[in-house]
This record gives C-alpha cells, sequence and structure tokens, in this order.
C-alpha cells in the first residue's frame, strides 16, 4: 500500500467534502432546494421534527452503508465509508449557526446599521430572501458538484442513493443512471407534496442537472483533447502532414465503405483542442472531401499528453 497514495486520497475527499458541506448548509438547506437523495429526505423530516438535516443524514447513511456493503458487496469499503461520515460531518460543521464569524458580522451590522436590520448575510444563509432562490440554486449545485466530483475522483462515496440504486441495479437489472432517475425523482416529488410548492420540484430538478455536470467536470476535468478519426483517400498525405505539423502519432484502423464495400484505412488520432483548426486547415488542403468525425476525449495517456489522472 502507498501510504502517500491513501493519504492524497483522503486529502482530497476531506476537501470534496467541505464543498458539500458548504454547499448544503449554506444554500441549498435554507431554501429547501436539495436536489433529491438522502438530502431531501433529511430536509422533509427536519420540516416534522425540527432536528437538524445533517442529523438525519447521518442516521440515514450509517444503516444505508451497512445494507449495501451486506447486500451489494465489498466495494463499499472503508473509503466509502469515510467519505460517508465526512460529507455528513461537513453539513453539521457549517450551519450557520456554528460559525462564529456570522455572529461577528451580524454584530458590526448591527452597531452600522441599527437593531431592526438583519445582515443581509444572515437573511441569505437562512432562507430568507427569496429572491435569492436563483443564486442560492446556482450557487450550491456548483458547490456541490465540486465536492461530489473531488469525492469520486479519490475514491470515495457519500453513500445515501448510491446504494439503493447498486442493490436496485442487481435485483432488477435497471440500468444505473435509470435507477438515479427513479430514486431521486421519487424523493424530489415527496419533498414537493410535503412543502405544498410544485416550484421546489422544479428547482430540484435543475439543481440535479446542474450537480451532475459539475460533478463530471470536477471528476474528470475539462474536455481539453479531441480524439479525431479521419477518412480520407490520402491517408498517407494526411499522416505525413500531422507528423510534421502537429507532431502527434497517429493509428490506421481498417474499415470497410458501406456503400461499395471499398477496403479503406480510417486515421485515429489525438490532438490538443488548440490543433483542430490547424488539422482542419491541413485536411483541407489535401483532401477537401475527407470525411472527419472528432469526440472530447477526457483524458490521454501517452508521448506528448500529460496523464491527469491520479496513479493509485
Amino acid at each position: 500500500m502507498n501510504i502517500r497514495h491513501e493519504m492524497q486520497d483522503y486529502a482530497g475527499i476531506l476537501a470534496g467534502s467541505v464543498f458539500f458541506g458548504i454547499a448544503y448548509s449554506w444554500f441549498l438547506f435554507p431554501f429547501r432546494i436539495s436536489p433529491g437523495g438522502v438530502a431531501g429526505l433529511s430536509q422533509v423530516l427536519y420540516h416534522w421534527t425540527g432536528v437538524t438535516e445533517s442529523i438525519w443524514m447521518f442516521g440515514f447513511n450509517i444503516p444505508l452503508f451497512f445494507l449495501g456493503y451486506f447486500v451489494v458487496g465489498k466495494q463499499f469499503g472503508i473509503r466509502s465509508f469515510a467519505g460517508m461520515l465526512m460529507a455528513n460531518a461537513m453539513c453539521w460543521v457549517f450551519q450557520p449557526s456554528h460559525l462564529s464569524f456570522l455572529s461577528s458580522y451580524s454584530e458590526i451590522v448591527h452597531n452600522v446599521a441599527g437593531e431592526g436590520e438583519l445582515p443581509r448575510l444572515a437573511m441569505f444563509l437562512s432562507g430568507k430572501l427569496e429572491t435569492d432562490i436563483l443564486l442560492a440554486s446556482l450557487a450550491g449545485s456548483a458547490l456541490l458538484g465540486v465536492g461530489l466530483g473531488l469525492i469520486f475522483k479519490f475514491r470515495g462515496s457519500t453513500g445515501g442513493t448510491d446504494i439503493p440504486v447498486a442493490i436496485l441495479k442487481k435485483y432488477t437489472g435497471v440500468s444505473i443512471s435509470t435507477g438515479y432517475w427513479i430514486v431521486e425523482s421519487l424523493i424530489i416529488l415527496a419533498v414537493g407534496v410535503v412543502f405544498k410548492n410544485p416550484a421546489i420540484v422544479i428547482w430540484a430538478y435543475l439543481n440535479l442537472f446542474l450537480t451532475s455536470k459539475m460533478t463530471d467536470f470536477a471528476s474528470e476535468g475539462m474536455p481539453y483533447i479531441k480524439a479525431v478519426m479521419i477518412v480520407t483517400n490520402a491517408p498517407d498525405q494526411v499522416r505525413d502532414a500531422i507528423f510534421e505539423k502537429l507532431n502527434r502519432g497517429v493509428t490506421f484502423l481498417k474499415a470497410e465503405g458501406g456503400y461499395n464495400r471499398a477496403k479503406k484505412d480510417v486515421i485515429y488520432v489525438c490532438v490538443h483542442r488548440r490543433q483542430v483548426m490547424m488539422l482542419r486547415r491541413i485536411l483541407k488542403r489535401i483532401d477537401p472531401d475527407a470525411f472527419m468525425v472528432l469526440h472530447d476525449a477526457y483524458d490521454v495517456m501517452g508521448y506528448g499528453f500529460k496523464q491527469r489522472t491520479l496513479t493509485f
């Protein structure tokens, strides 16, 4: 076991948990716009019982973790358990009532503006500025996505709906994406019914979309590499131009035309996105009728490309 890599993993999970806790405690919980999951159920129970959402998240996640461990398998191991504990703990740590600097901020504003005015930050964090719900939704979703992305990148888990989705897949055969859609939709609709506010459902689905995109961005990075497939009648000339102008290696894939069944060489190459325009010009000059398809490549390992993933 590489101790340095293990320490990096847990440091990354902790950093992601901080973003996770800030997103929920400062932006999503106060406005009741959690994008489903255990946090959504915790909002409902907080509404009914007055016990804070972070406590309910612990209450849900611990039995869910052991259920997942025994039913699904050992993939819910110690790192998943640590991620779940850290993420839930940060929701509790970053509750506005636990942060002394907010109290100091309140005192300063009261002294300057008078006792009759609540500080805007405190009102925002308590969910009393309804006009700021869009800002809270965007900020909360972005921070939550970054937090989840970091936790996943460093092989952690936040528990929650990961576990029922895995159980659903094991026993029903539904895909992971379908399982998440089913579970999250049930929770989001339940939150909307309990709070008797259809707008919450709309905000929650928006948050779910934004969070998923930011999660992908944080865990995989921006697609700065393009994978290109080129069908041309001058493969050797294109290959030589790519070697000379772009300093990239190519691979020839054997293919067959669908119309006349003619044998063809398809060129496969990965280039930096800044080189795409140069590649277009090369093809236009050599073979204006060439067929080119570009795909995003999130991680490329090999000569000329920097490895972006963490080595475990």
